[in-house]
């Protein structure tokens, strides 16, 4: 149902309860009781009970109108919009700190980060195309699903790295550490592979994947 027909029936229940409040707590002729209620005394309260119904019963059917009338307008407030991901596409970012953030979606595109540091990030989904990552430290990060291609590693830190579903196939990875990484199911070159396979070892401390199994090493 649409959130605008929702409203307008809460709005109309609204309505109704107070209607019949009214016309209850009169027709009952019970007693006042002193609610000691400042809702009266609220200009901004309207519609209210006939002036001769008790003290009591007209608080107690405002504050239902107030509430059901509330939780009517919560239904037509949009929610905040995300926070868009972060992007810095084609930027020289030379020894930049972006160590233990939440980076998922994030873009680098093209991205000069020599001696970065992402270590222990999250960068899920992440878009690193192109981008030059030379001695850049990516140990214990979250790459899952990133996009990698094209990407230079050379002499980079992957060690303990989770890279399962990245997309890695033009990838350049020259003297890299990759101990406990997961390269589980990246497609990698025949060349790219062999290089890996050259140095591979260790079991990745969160997938508990061996690193030469993950990369498929004969």
């Amino acid at each position: 149902m649409p959130r605008g027909s929702i409203r307008l029936r809460v709005a109309a229940t609204a309505a109704y309860e107070f209607e019949t409040l009214c016309v209850v707590a009169t027709e009952a002729k019970i007693e006042d009781r002193d609610a000691g209620s400042d809702l009266l005394r609220n200009p901004r309260l309207a519609p209210t009970c006939p002036a001769d119904m008790p003290l009591y019963w007209r608080s107690l059917a405002q504050r239902t109108l107030a509430l059901l009338l509330s939780l009517a307008a919560s239904w037509f407030i949009p929610a905040a919009p995300a926070l868009a991901a972060m992007d810095v596409a084609k930027q020289v970012l030379i020894g930049a700190d972006f160590s233990a953030q939440d980076l998922r979606g994030a873009t680098f595109n093209l991205t000069n980060l020599r001696d970065a540091s992402f270590a222990g990030s999250d960068l899920q989904g992440a878009s690193l195309f192109g981008a030059k990552l030379q001695d850049a430290d990516l140990s214990n990060t979250n790459l899952r699903e990133a996009t990698l291609d094209s990407a230079i590693f050379d002499g980079t830190n992957l060690t303990n790295a989770v890279l399962e579903d990245a997309f890695a196939f033009n990838t350049k990875f020259t003297n890299v550490a990759i101990e406990g990484a997961d390269f589980t199911n990246v497609p990698l070159r025949g060349d790219a592979l062999k290089t890996l396979c050259g140095v591979a070892s260790g079991t990745n401390p969160v997938t508990g994947r061996d690193t030469r199994a993950s990369l498929g090493c004969g």
